[in-house]
């Protein structure tokens, strides 16, 4: 929710500074101005100016704990000028918030070839770049939190999203084999799995029943869901990764186990979606 004006917390001794990826809709707009509020400094990027603009605008963000800038993700040399933006703006980096994604539905033999190198280009290219650069300069200072949105699908595969769980499976595994490499440099590294999360990216989806899966959960997530695990867990006590919420980690850990098993659930779970797609049809269009 957009912070009140004047509410905005001043910067101490705790307090951060992030550079944070997806800031102008979803989970990074909301991050944004919940984290700055707490007295955090967050330097808000997106490939989107004008949504990130709007964004500043619209929530109210202090110009003095949050500074925007342009950043299109697929490109290495954006990420060094950002991570330098940071620096110039508030003398320091401690956390690297890749938030970023994107998705569209499809079965495999039906995606365009486009969309193969859109998901990946994204979802693990950019993110990958980012920590590239911004783990260099974590290293260096011999301190630092990298923390990657994954998802659910992450963990076991999600039929009619093939190429977003592929690219989220990739961003799990890059993210927990780098956990290992950087944990020796004093460097943490967190993934964050969640289901799904009511943003614009669970909006494009109702309309696609190949994406019936997203919606067999007994409710999407909210952005504070995130922000709240953020704040009390991941960012206080590094852990290597988080499923959320509890149990449909627990169904998803358990789907990758036994594929076979998970196959024959399918149905009844997409006829569940399907019945939650409807329903929302109905709200959104009464």
């Amino acid at each position: 929710m957009p912070v009140p004006r004047g509410t905005e917390a001043a910067p101490n001794e705790s307090s951060l500074v992030m550079l944070l990826t997806g800031a102008g809709s979803g989970i990074g707009r909301h991050l944004t101005g919940a984290l700055s509020s707490r007295g955090h400094r967050v330097l808000a990027t997106d490939v989107n100016v004008v949504a990130l603009a709007q964004a500043a605008k619209a929530d109210r963000w202090s110009e003095a704990s949050v500074q925007q800038a342009a950043l299109d993700i697929r490109v290495p040399a954006q990420w060094e000028a950002a991570k330098a933006r940071a620096l110039q703006a508030f003398g320091r980096v401690d956390v690297l918030l890749n938030v970023a994604g994107y998705l569209k539905p499809g079965h495999s033999w039906e995606v365009e070839a486009v969309e193969i190198d859109r998901h990946f280009d994204i979802n693990v290219k950019g993110l990958m770049h980012g920590t590239r650069v911004v783990g260099a300069h974590f290293v260096a200072q011999r301190s630092g939190h990298i923390i990657n949105i994954g998802s659910l699908a992450s963990l076991a595969p999600v039929p009619g999203l093939c190429l977003y769980s592929a690219s989220k499976f990739a961003v799990r595994g890059f993210s927990l084999a780098t956990a290992l490499e950087l944990r020796p440099h004093n460097v943490f590294v967190t993934v964050m799995l969640p289901d799904a999360v009511k943003t614009p990216m669970l909006d494009l989806q109702v309309d696609f029943h190949e994406a019936a899966l997203t919606f067999s959960g007994a409710r999407p997530l909210t952005v504070e869901d995130i922000e709240h695990v953020l704040v009390n867990d991941v960012l206080p006590n590094k852990p290597l990764e988080v499923a959320m919420p509890f149990t449909r980690g627990a169904v998803a850990r358990l789907a990758d186990l036994m594929p076979g098993v998970a196959a024959k659930l399918i149905p009844l779970l997409s006829k569940k979606g399907l019945k939650a797609q409807e329903a929302m049809k109905k709200e959104r269009n009464p």
